[in-house]
């Protein structure tokens, strides 16, 4: 597909399309048990289920657990080609606010200081952001300083539905079934956990979840959420001498036993890590939260054994049961169930460069849906969605990022 055939009507449709998810505030709470984590995320849950029935999809449900899926349906005679699927995650990254997002648009980018809140002074600035010189003369949408944006992932729940439209409304298109699916809880590592594969019916699928124009990943970190809990003993500060046990300075000691270079802001390329998300504590009580990760499933099987050692350590140190750590799996590297099937990649790939974009293949410092799908038997890469800096408030999307991964779509679709 050229970026001539999707003209200017389409690209205002996949914009406001985009400006109304982000909208929507569907953060996720990884404190929560229930699925969809937060009913908040049934807001934009059943606005999409809504639009695909409006849009013309087949068999639209949305379940129990709000797990959305639809069809476009074939429209070939005696159709051979199996069908494929394409699946995006609607909720929003707790590590920043993600309510009242208030999204600005700025058109023929000039590649200066983007000033996008005036009352603070908050600044997105190539200084600090050199990628935002890679988009001079685009259309970027950008927050206002105060909220995350939500290109991670509605940016990819745009482009599917956008170009599920597209498909319906062209049926000059010669394609095979589409299959298309939306996930509540990615961001908190159980995005597929209860997704029906059968019921989906692909025989591969793309999430639609990446970073840059051209990524393209097919392996991914293996990855557990820890929580350390440490316990001390509170009593009045003048009567303390040999009784209290300052729960809060005794997290402090053991945050410094994990090594200060194995860290997110330490490493890169295949470089594992350990990253402290969360601190609470008092006096009585401390709650430590953890991400583990690593590319190399031994090495991660080794990071696991290491901080149970360190909890193990710091319990003879200061008494059995000071310290305990709870440590649960949440993906696993998807890389192995490729094997066989390079095929899923190379079509991608072959989209992409149809497109005009020579692919980046590399792998994920970080998660999808895919990785769970695939384990699940759903083979399912990764593609990029066209967003950068997400999870804060300097997060922003061009909006011709958005376009290329729509034309990749359907380019796939149409292979």
């Amino acid at each position: 597909m050229s970026t001539t055939e999707f003209n200017a009507v389409w690209r205002e449709k996949l914009l406001n399309r985009f400006l109304n998810y982000v909208k929507i505030y569907s953060t996720s709470d990884p404190e929560s048990e229930s699925t969809p984590s937060t009913s908040r995320q049934w807001d934009i849950a059943n606005y999409i289920a809504e639009e695909l029935k409006t849009i013309g999809l087949e068999n639209v449900s949305i379940d129990e657990h709000g797990y959305i899926m639809g069809y476009v349906p074939s429209n070939l005679d005696n159709d051979p080609t199996p069908t494929i699927g394409f699946i995006s995650h609607y909720d929003t990254s707790p590590d920043f606010n993600g309510e009242n997002v208030n999204p600005q648009i700025w058109e023929n980018y000039d590649g200066k200081d983007l000033v996008v809140n005036k009352t603070t002074g908050f600044t997105l600035s190539p200084s600090k952001f050199e990628t935002l010189k890679n988009y001079i003369g685009q259309t970027l949408i950008t927050t206002d300083g105060t909220t995350l944006l939500g290109a991670d992932d509605k940016a990819g729940c745009a482009e599917i539905v956008t170009a599920a439209e597209y498909l319906i409304a062209h049926p000059e298109i010669k394609h095979g079934r589409v299959a298309i699916g939306f996930t509540p809880d990615e961001e908190i590592g159980r995005g597929a956990h209860k997704f029906d594969v059968q019921k989906f019916g692909a025989e591969w699928a793309y999430t639609m979840d990446g970073g840059e124009v051209g990524e393209l990943e097919y392996e991914n970190f293996n990855a557990a959420g820890a929580v350390v809990r440490i316990h001390g003993l509170s009593v009045h500060p003048g009567y303390a001498f040999g009784k209290m046990i300052n729960a809060s300075l005794l997290a402090a000691e053991f945050v410094q036993t994990l090594p200060a270079h194995e860290t997110p802001s330490t490493t890169k390329g295949f470089e594992g890590f350990y990253h402290l998300t969360d601190f609470n504590s008092d006096v009585s009580e401390a709650k430590l939260q953890y991400i583990i990760r690593d590319h190399d499933a031994e090495k991660f099987e080794a990071r696991k054994k290491f901080m149970q050692e360190k909890v193990a350590e710091f319990n003879q140190k200061y008494g059995e049961g000071t310290a305990e750590v709870e440590i649960k799996e949440q993906y696993r590297n998807m890389k192995q169930q490729f094997e066989g099937k390079m095929h899923i990649v190379d079509l991608a790939a072959s989209a992409m460069r149809e497109a005009g974009i020579e692919p980046n293949i590399k792998a994920i410092r970080g998660g999808t849906d895919g990785a769970q799908l695939s384990y699940m038997g759903l083979p399912c890469p990764n593609i990029f969605a066209g967003g950068l800096n997400f999870h804060g408030p300097y997060e922003y999307v061009a909006l011709e990022s958005m376009e290329k991964a729509t034309q990749v779509i359907l380019n796939i679709v149409k292979k």
